[in-house]
């Protein structure tokens, strides 16, 4: 009793100290779990893990803890992802980080065997962490293929564009809301809960946590394709407001509980623990075993206090002036900037620290130009972002048709960009051409990728080394007749000028 005292004393010491130091990021999460509907179930995540271990009382209490100062190695790791997280403003990574640190320091400071007895209320802990969206863009996609696949299965024609198709009755359009992100991970969470409680064998643990996953996804394919033919065949006067999200609510409800109530065929009974007290440990060995839960538990406070001391130092020395930005009328000899036509478009990047729009015209071809420039970047200002697109889904011009990989020589080095058809929305101003090509890359301190982990990477080396994190963001455009002729203007442009745009970012870099 008194080793599980001191023991528990000095756990709950380590806790409130990496609540106390990553506070930012621990009210960050909680913000995330109170204005995201996908999240708020990250509320009940820490009383159901208390519960999860209070269920195992009677196999922890004859157990003695034994401190492991081997898991501070580990510990430095993730100590280090936090900071790098930091660095580029991911909230993901430094809330999976924060997470993993209270996670770890149960067998640090409690012993490994005392967490491998609660190892699955420990493991439960992440999904307090707000992450599953970066799947949206995936399952959008998914759900576009299966509604248009169905509705062709039934007969109704459906002509499609991208994640937009149109039926006899009416267009329609697979947005966020239509992505079922939100059933997956309500699904994935409960159902990986209700395995842990109602099965023995890994096995059907395992099953049962792929139902959970499967589920959702093709409930939410059956949900858009009824809601469509709802519409249909009511004349659009039923499924197209809010009784839309209702319904698709009121289906998933019904289907996860047909699930529970089949999985609830196969659950097996919980099993007995009989406990085993055997010899009482010498009063010695009890005063080592809590000396030494202190000494780690002192320690594993000091490493996770590095990363802070880290950050305030690199805050510290991070002295920089207003970015100054400027492109040339003339980039090339064949390229100059265009006096009449004006593409209306612009992609859509927020919280720029400088940007330049230009239109220059050449081998009979008109291409705009967009550069977005960041520099102190933070988690609401930055240049990689889910908010920071080419074209948003409520934009009032545009509508993304399809996405690919484009290719290009920068610097002397093959690099592959982000390339995106786009046509104007029915009702959008009469002077905008038929279809729109854009290309997007990334340059990061000089880099040039248009991956939006490796430019993460990169600005995170680049903070560390004391270079900062000056990063843009290059977006050419060109109308588009679906042919290839809009790709090799892309490319010819920037083969010609992609060194000029270059200068110019190190420019404004040089002005820090």
């Amino acid at each position: 009793q008194t080793a599980w005292q001191h023991a528990l004393f000095a756990l709950v010491s380590v806790f409130a100290v990496i609540l106390v130091l990553y506070r930012e990021t621990v009210v960050a999460m909680v913000t995330i779990w109170y204005r995201s509907e996908t999240f708020t179930h990250g509320f009940v995540v820490v009383p159901i893990v208390l519960w999860l271990v209070w269920r195992k009382r009677a196999q922890l209490a004859p157990m003695a803890p034994r401190a492991n100062v081997y898991l501070l190695l580990p510990l430095v790791g993730i100590a280090l992802v936090w900071l790098l997280g930091d660095l580029v403003a991911v909230n993901s990574v430094t809330q999976l980080a924060v997470v993993a640190m209270l996670v770890m320091a149960v067998p640090a400071v409690l012993g490994v065997p005392i967490a491998r007895v609660i190892a699955f209320p420990l493991a439960f802990m992440f999904f307090a962490v707000p992450i599953g969206e970066f799947v949206m863009p995936k399952l959008m996609d998914w759900t576009a293929e299966f509604t248009i696949l169905a509705l062709r299965a039934s007969g109704i024609p459906v002509y499609q564009e991208g994640l937009n198709f149109v039926i006899p009755s009416g267009r329609w359009s697979v947005v966020e809301a239509c992505s079922g992100v939100r059933y997956l991970i309500a699904s994935l969470t409960v159902g990986t809960l209700y395995a842990y409680l109602n099965y023995q064998s890994t096995r059907r643990r395992l099953l049962f946590v792929l139902v959970a996953i499967l589920v959702p996804v093709v409930a939410n394919w059956m949900r858009a394709y009824m809601i469509v033919m709802l519409g249909h065949y009511s004349g659009n006067t039923i499924a197209v407001g809010v009784d839309h999200l209702i319904y698709g609510w009121v289906f998933f409800g019904f289907v996860i509980l047909l699930m529970f109530m089949i999985g609830a065929r196969w659950a097996e009974p919980d099993p007995v623990h009989v406990a085993h007290p055997g010899k009482q440990p010498m009063a010695r060995a009890l005063v080592g075993s809590s000396l030494m839960v202190w000494m780690v538990g002192a320690a594993f406070a000091l490493v996770v206090s590095l990363p802070i001391l880290a950050k305030e130092s690199l805050e510290t020395h991070a002295v920089s002036a207003p970015a100054k930005l400027a492109l040339g009328d003339s980039l090339s000899p064949t390229w100059q900037k265009a006096n009449a036509t004006v593409i209306d478009y612009k992609p859509h990047f927020a919280g720029t620290s400088a940007e330049v729009e230009r239109t220059y015209s050449g081998a009979d071809r008109v291409v705009g130009v967009y550069l977005g420039y960041y520099r102190d970047q933070d988690y609401s200002r930055k240049l990689v972002s889910s908010n920071n697109v080419l074209v948003t889904s409520n934009d009032t011009h545009w509508s993304m048709v399809s996405q690919s990989d484009a290719s290009a020589t920068l610097d002397g080095k093959p690099v592959t960009l982000r390339s995106v058809h786009l046509r104007p929305l029915s009702g959008a101003v009469a002077t905008l051409p038929e279809r729109l090509l854009a290309w997007q890359v990334y340059w990061i301190n000089g880099r040039w990728t248009s991956n939006d982990y490796l430019a993460k990477v990169y600005s995170a080396v680049f903070q560390l080394m004391g270079r900062g994190d000056d990063s843009a963001v290059l977006v050419v455009y060109t109308a588009s007749d679906r042919t290839d002729a809009a790709d090799r203007a892309l490319g010819a442009f920037l083969a010609d000028n992609h060194q000029a745009i270059d200068a110019a970012l190190r420019a404004a870099a040089a002005s820090r």
